[in-house]
């Protein structure tokens, strides 16, 4: 019986040190670029509010009435994707970028109506995410509850089928990508719209798509910084707003 007792009380105990090393990861995030978000900051056409559940970034002018709801990448500060999405905020746009469960878009249950109340005078919604947070993202799409008009993939794909969900769909991407590859979103892309919109980034790697660093098992970027920030801004002002 003791010996029975100890087995349990070991196996308990290696389970509680699994559970606190998977929580300490979690928190170990890739961290935003101070200078990149202070550029969004100082920009005197956006105001930034911070939430407990999001980051909401508005038009001063009071924008479009179109409105983003952006899920991070696996364990990246939110905030390093303020430069990244200030462009289409600039144009008229709402966004607002979720702080997840954990930093894992995977753990958060929230639906999307928990981030757009952030944004109340927003008529139009589209979802979207960079890496694990664009899975997330096709979930929340494909979600009947959901008023989602349109998705937003940041070096992603779906692994639920929208293909019938008469989603507008925009997939950027980048051909230097280590982590999803070219091969990855040609693979997934009939789980998605007939009618979607590919855009790839010549040179681009996964962490182009934030203000985060460098990012274990990606391709090297060689393209240039403020390249690729301004081919962004294009592809989702031309899906968001028509521009």
């Amino acid at each position: 019986m003791r010996r029975a007792l100890g087995w349990i009380a070991a196996a308990v105990a290696v389970l509680l040190l699994l559970v606190l090393g998977f929580v300490m990861w979690t928190q170990t995030v890739f961290q935003g670029e101070r200078e990149a978000a202070l550029e969004a900051w100082r920009d005197p056409a956006i105001e930034i509010t911070s939430t407990p559940e999001s980051v909401v970034m508005r038009p001063v002018d009071g924008g479009s009435g179109t409105g983003l709801v952006f899920v991070p990448g696996a364990r990246v500060d939110p905030y390093a994707y303020l430069r990244v999405l200030s462009g289409v905020v600039d144009a008229g746009a709402t966004v607002v970028i979720t702080k997840p469960t954990l930093n894992l878009a995977f753990f958060d249950v929230r639906s999307l109506d928990a981030f757009t109340a952030a944004a109340p005078d927003v008529d139009e919604w589209w979802v979207g995410g960079h890496s694990l947070g664009g899975v997330r993202a096709c979930m929340l799409a494909g979600d009947p509850e959901s008023d989602a008009s349109g998705l937003v993939l940041f070096g992603s794909y779906c692994a639920n089928d929208l293909a019938d969900s008469g989603l507008d769909v925009l997939s950027i991407s980048g051909s230097n990508d280590g982590l999803t590859t070219p091969d990855d979103v040609t693979s997934n892309a009939h789980l998605l719209p007939a009618d979607a919109v590919f855009v790839e980034l010549e040179g681009a790697n996964h962490a182009d798509f934030g203000d985060y660093g460098v990012q274990p098992g990606d391709g090297e970027s060689t393209m240039p910084r403020e390249e690729s920030l301004a081919d962004i801004t294009a592809a989702l002002e031309a899906a968001l707003l028509g521009a």
